[in-house]
């Protein structure tokens, strides 16, 4: 497990998210923090989680990451920075534009002035695949801010805070997995799929955290850091959750894509591979081209999309996966 973290103060905003609660529990278990601020608006989900997370290490601050003051004193004294606050779901932020852009981009902003005036070290954004040639608000909202938290390093002048991304597909276990929607819809018989080619990447909860958590110890400031992930058509993944049970094809939804891309042909010019991953290098006169380490030049045209991965998801792999999410949930 890195060592960075130990006796360190971490931020985490959108904490309380399904991403915090399994960063908390792993820091809490495997690493030794000095202290874990949880940052979110919603008291109640904040409550829920001080009963789950006892430790004198934690501390829960209600707080919007559009408000500037309050992210200020929030940081003050934190060593590392998780930004998972965000408006994910797609039709929330295609209805309520304008809040999309004031959480997702005005926040980041918010946070990378607060992160450069406080002295922070480390500054890791989570990003989607949905940034990538964005079709919905979503995830043009999402691209904007990974540009954001790269070229914040501009502002701190090559020196601390060091702003990094990880940008990674959809994750098992999350409240906004589609899981969820479709154990609902096995209660009814029926199971709506937009599109019976669409495909999807998947990580579990669980993977994306220690990505998250590895990403933040080896990182220089400036990367995109993208993990190795299978895919799964969304007509395999209902077998494998429902199986036996109907289908209807609803067609592809306003700002839908039939596949997702976690690396363009462009990105990865300027990007290398490694064991658990691809690392997007920045563009930037800020970069030390020493800082990239002994990884893979990728072979020109690559491209790396939800339907043309060379890993696919089993429908066993996927009930291994949901069954030990289960697992953990009831700890």
């Amino acid at each position: 497990m890195p060592s960075c973290f130990d006796g360190k103060t971490i931020l985490v905003t959108g904490g309380t998210g399904s991403f915090g609660q399994k960063f908390t529990e792993i820091l809490l278990k495997e690493c030794s923090p000095k202290s874990i601020r949880i940052y979110s608006r919603g008291e109640l989900m904040q409550s829920q989680m001080s009963q789950r997370f006892t430790s004198p290490r934690m501390s829960f601050l209600i707080g919007d990451v559009r408000d500037r003051s309050r992210l200020y004193r929030a940081m003050n004294g934190v060593d590392i920075v998780v930004h998972a606050a965000a408006m994910k779901q797609v039709p929330a932020c295609e209805y309520n534009p304008i809040e999309a852009v004031k959480t997702n981009i005005e926040g980041t902003i918010n946070l990378i002035d607060a992160a450069v005036d406080n002295n922070v070290n480390k500054v890791m954004l989570i990003s989607t695949d949905k940034a990538v040639h964005p079709v919905n608000l979503y995830g043009a909202t999402k691209m904007v801010a990974e540009k954001l938290g790269i070229q914040g390093n501009s502002y701190s002048g090559g020196k601390i805070p060091w702003f990094s991304c990880v940008r990674y597909g959809n994750v098992i276990g999350s409240r906004g997995s589609v899981i969820p929607l479709f154990k609902e819809q096995q209660k009814k018989g029926v199971i709506t799929i937009t599109d019976e080619k669409m495909t999807r990447f998947w990580i579990s909860l669980d993977q994306g955290v220690r990505f998250v958590m590895n990403s933040i110890e080896i990182m220089n400031g400036g990367e995109i850091f993208i993990p190795k992930i299978p895919s799964m058509r969304l007509t395999d993944l209902a077998d494998a959750i429902a199986p036996n049970v109907k289908k209807e094809y609803m067609g592809i939804r306003a700002g839908e894509k039939l596949h997702e891309v976690l690396l363009t042909e462009d990105e990865a010019r300027h990007a290398k591979e490694y064991d658990h991953g691809f690392v997007i290098e920045p563009e930037h006169r800020f970069w030390n081209q020493n800082n990239g380490g002994r990884g893979k030049v990728l072979p020109e045209g690559f491209r790396y999309a939800s339907d043309t991965n060379t890993v696919w998801l089993s429908n066993e792999d996927l009930k291994k996966i949901i069954a030990m999410d289960e697992s953990t949930k009831n700890e």
